[in-house]
């Protein structure tokens, strides 16, 4: 449920969407939120990126706000989620490209919290399994166009990296992790836990702190 606002189109992993009434004459968004969606999520935002957007546009007042959702399978092979990094990145590189003025956020769910390490140059599984069919972290000119990063549930924080103190974006990440959830949690055991990012209090707490950075 968008409330007041409803998301242009999103339903489409290689769509952009624009909030309705307030798009600018250079068809550039102020704020452009690039987020891959967790594992077995069809395409676009996804049940978290959706709550999370919808969140962050009720806090930006008369700032227009863009939405992509992540071209990557999402499947539970996920030495394809390296995938989901480069498109994530050829993304950002071309809104840096076509639209200058454009502040760009970055945010994942699950698997997609591990394309967003990626992109952070941080294994998604620490030293477990070797690479995970990493991609390359963003180059440097595009890291620093990220101006805040939200991601839940990544498994990156179980390992020891959470993305708020490791790789290019600590200091500009909120790392959410649901007490009990094991994908992120040491010992965790509540799968129900991972279960329940798109509710409260999480999509407002990651908004409130995208909207401070920006």
């Amino acid at each position: 449920m968008w409330s007041a606002v409803t998301v242009a189109v999103c339903i489409a992993a290689t769509t952009v969407g624009v909030w309705p009434d307030r798009a600018k004459a250079d068809g550039c968004a102020d704020v452009a939120l690039v987020f891959a969606r967790g594992t077995g999520e069809g395409p676009g935002l996804g049940r978290v990126g959706q709550a999370f957007a919808a969140a962050l546009a009720s806090r930006l007042g008369n700032r227009t706000l863009s939405v992509y959702g992540v071209n990557y399978s999402a499947s539970i092979n996920f030495l394809t989620t390296a995938d989901g990094a480069n498109d994530a990145a050829a993304n950002i590189a071309a809104t840096v490209a076509q639209c200058p003025a454009t502040t760009i956020v970055l945010g994942g769910f699950s698997q997609g919290a591990a394309v967003v390490a990626m992109l952070a140059g941080v294994n998604p599984l620490g030293n477990t399994v070797g690479n995970f069919g990493s991609a390359a972290p963003l180059p440097p000119d595009l890291a620093a166009r990220v101006a805040a990063v939200a991601v839940f549930g990544g498994p990156a924080a179980r390992f020891g990296t959470p993305l708020s103190t490791s790789g290019v974006f600590a200091g500009r990440t909120i790392d959410l992790c649901a007490a009990g959830d094991p994908i992120c949690e040491p010992g965790g055991r509540s799968r129900a836990a991972h279960n329940g990012y798109e509710f409260p209090p999480f999509p407002g707490q990651a908004a409130g702190f995208v909207a401070g950075l920006l």
